[in-house]
Protein backbone atom coordinates (compact mmCIF):
# COMPACT_ATOMS: atom_id res chain seq x y z
CA UNK A 1 0.00 0.00 0.00
CA UNK A 2 1.48 3.30 -0.99
CA UNK A 3 2.17 5.90 1.98
CA UNK A 4 0.71 9.12 1.85
CA UNK A 5 1.09 12.30 3.84
CA UNK A 6 -1.91 14.61 3.67
CA UNK A 7 -3.39 13.04 0.93
CA UNK A 8 -0.56 13.01 -1.48
CA UNK A 9 1.19 9.71 -2.57
CA UNK A 10 4.86 10.07 -0.99
CA UNK A 11 7.70 7.55 -2.83
CA UNK A 12 10.77 6.78 -0.94
CA UNK A 13 13.73 7.96 -2.53
CA UNK A 14 15.87 4.57 -2.07
CA UNK A 15 19.25 6.12 -3.37
CA UNK A 16 19.80 9.62 -2.85
CA UNK A 17 22.57 11.36 -5.32
CA UNK A 18 23.98 14.84 -4.32
CA UNK A 19 22.18 17.96 -6.29
CA UNK A 20 23.01 17.96 -9.74
CA UNK A 21 24.02 14.50 -10.28
CA UNK A 22 21.48 12.43 -12.41
CA UNK A 23 18.99 9.95 -10.15
CA UNK A 24 19.32 6.38 -10.24
CA UNK A 25 16.55 5.10 -12.34
CA UNK A 26 16.00 2.66 -9.09
CA UNK A 27 15.40 5.82 -7.03
CA UNK A 28 11.33 6.09 -7.01
CA UNK A 29 9.24 3.50 -5.88
CA UNK A 30 6.15 3.71 -4.54
CA UNK A 31 6.42 1.45 -1.80
CA UNK A 32 9.52 0.72 0.71
CA UNK A 33 10.74 -2.67 0.15
CA UNK A 34 13.27 -4.16 2.77
CA UNK A 35 16.03 -3.74 0.08
CA UNK A 36 15.36 0.31 0.80
CA UNK A 37 18.03 2.36 2.87
CA UNK A 38 15.25 4.18 4.17
CA UNK A 39 13.72 1.07 5.79
CA UNK A 40 17.02 -0.51 7.10
CA UNK A 41 17.74 2.52 9.02
CA UNK A 42 13.83 2.97 10.25
CA UNK A 43 14.02 -0.84 10.77
CA UNK A 44 17.62 -0.65 12.63
CA UNK A 45 15.19 2.45 15.27
CA UNK A 46 12.19 0.50 15.40
CA UNK A 47 10.27 0.57 18.82
CA UNK A 48 9.61 2.95 21.54
CA UNK A 49 12.78 4.01 23.41
CA UNK A 50 15.13 2.80 21.65
CA UNK A 51 16.34 6.31 19.92
CA UNK A 52 16.81 7.42 24.03
CA UNK A 53 18.87 4.04 23.89
CA UNK A 54 21.08 5.53 21.18
CA UNK A 55 20.98 9.18 22.70
CA UNK A 56 22.96 7.98 25.95
CA UNK A 57 25.09 5.77 23.81
CA UNK A 58 26.01 8.75 21.81
CA UNK A 59 27.40 10.15 24.81
CA UNK A 60 30.07 7.64 25.82
CA UNK A 61 30.15 4.31 26.40
CA UNK A 62 27.90 3.04 29.57
CA UNK A 63 27.09 -0.11 31.66
CA UNK A 64 23.54 -1.49 31.92
CA UNK A 65 23.05 0.12 35.44
CA UNK A 66 24.23 3.56 33.65
CA UNK A 67 21.47 3.22 31.30
CA UNK A 68 18.86 2.44 33.80
CA UNK A 69 19.98 5.54 35.65
CA UNK A 70 19.62 7.61 32.69
CA UNK A 71 16.70 6.21 31.46
CA UNK A 72 14.43 5.46 34.17
CA UNK A 73 11.30 5.00 32.13
CA UNK A 74 12.32 2.30 31.21
CA UNK A 75 11.61 -1.08 32.10
CA UNK A 76 14.22 -3.74 32.68
CA UNK A 77 12.86 -5.78 30.04
CA UNK A 78 12.27 -2.89 27.45
CA UNK A 79 16.09 -2.09 27.89
CA UNK A 80 17.31 -5.43 27.83
CA UNK A 81 14.82 -5.96 24.43
CA UNK A 82 16.00 -2.73 22.89
CA UNK A 83 20.12 -3.29 23.63
CA UNK A 84 19.64 -6.68 21.94
CA UNK A 85 17.98 -4.92 19.38
CA UNK A 86 20.58 -2.66 18.56
CA UNK A 87 23.41 -5.34 18.71
CA UNK A 88 21.33 -7.71 15.85
CA UNK A 89 21.25 -4.59 13.73
CA UNK A 90 25.13 -3.95 14.15
CA UNK A 91 24.79 -0.73 16.12
CA UNK A 92 25.45 -1.32 19.62
CA UNK A 93 28.45 -3.58 20.66
CA UNK A 94 29.07 -4.99 24.04
CA UNK A 95 31.88 -5.37 26.14
CA UNK A 96 32.27 -7.73 28.64
CA UNK A 97 35.38 -6.80 30.86
CA UNK A 98 36.84 -9.96 33.08
CA UNK A 99 36.62 -9.58 37.06
CA UNK A 100 34.35 -9.74 39.82
CA UNK A 101 31.58 -9.26 39.26
CA UNK A 102 31.31 -9.38 36.09
CA UNK A 103 30.92 -5.65 33.99
CA UNK A 104 29.60 -5.40 30.91
CA UNK A 105 30.21 -1.86 28.59
CA UNK A 106 27.63 -1.22 25.86
CA UNK A 107 29.11 1.37 22.74
CA UNK A 108 28.15 2.31 19.64
CA UNK A 109 29.81 0.69 17.16
CA UNK A 110 31.23 3.04 13.94
CA UNK A 111 27.65 2.10 12.61
CA UNK A 112 25.79 3.40 15.37
CA UNK A 113 27.83 6.86 15.44
CA UNK A 114 26.73 7.26 12.16
CA UNK A 115 23.39 7.74 13.85
CA UNK A 116 24.44 11.03 15.38
CA UNK A 117 23.18 13.45 12.76
CA UNK A 118 20.35 11.21 11.63
CA UNK A 119 18.64 11.38 15.41
CA UNK A 120 20.06 15.28 15.47
CA UNK A 121 17.84 16.08 12.08
CA UNK A 122 14.70 14.03 13.08
CA UNK A 123 15.06 16.40 16.22
CA UNK A 124 15.54 19.16 14.45
CA UNK A 125 12.32 18.52 11.96
CA UNK A 126 10.45 17.76 15.02
CA UNK A 127 11.16 20.86 16.54
CA UNK A 128 10.51 22.94 13.60
CA UNK A 129 6.97 20.58 13.00
CA UNK A 130 5.93 21.38 16.99
CA UNK A 131 6.85 25.26 16.55
CA UNK A 132 4.88 25.62 13.25
CA UNK A 133 2.15 23.51 14.75
CA UNK A 134 2.02 25.13 18.35
CA UNK A 135 3.71 28.72 17.62
CA UNK A 136 6.48 27.61 20.28
CA UNK A 137 9.58 25.29 20.89
CA UNK A 138 9.36 21.72 21.23
CA UNK A 139 10.19 20.90 24.59
CA UNK A 140 10.24 17.41 25.55
CA UNK A 141 12.70 14.79 27.25
CA UNK A 142 14.89 14.16 24.17
CA UNK A 143 16.13 17.39 23.81
CA UNK A 144 18.83 18.41 21.36
CA UNK A 145 21.39 15.65 20.86
CA UNK A 146 24.46 19.29 20.74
Amino acid sequence: MPHTLGGDLVTHRTVGHPAGLPDDPRANVTEPTPECPVEITLAALHGRWTTLVVRELLRGDRSYSELRAALPMLSDKVLSDRLAQLGEAGVVERDRRPGWPPRVRYALTPSGHRLGPVLQALWDWGAEASARDSGAEADCATSSLR
